[in-house]
């Protein structure tokens, strides 16, 4: 089966759909609150649904800042 990558996002319901394998899902199983893992009939993992997508997005991107703001300070310093 042909692998691919799209993701799509769905505004009406801040669900954002990772394929990572073409075919249809059978079954899913959610991982941690608001992500579920679709997986086909031989359990390949198909696609990565994320609940609230909008919200964990924020969440990460503050903290990527947040992350690269005290690696700067620091490298700074070390200076």
């Amino acid at each position: 089966m042909k692998k691919e990558l799209k993701i799509r996002y769905s505004p009406d319901a801040d669900a954002m759909v990772i394929t990572v394998r073409a075919g249809r899902p059978d079954y899913g199983d959610e991982t941690a609150p608001g992500v579920i893992l679709h997986y086909n009939k031989k359990d390949e993992l198909v696609e990565i649904e994320i609940l609230d997508a909008s919200e964990l997005v924020s969440a990460t991107v503050r903290e990527m800042a947040k992350t690269t703001r005290e690696a700067l300070v620091q490298a700074k310093a070390a200076r």
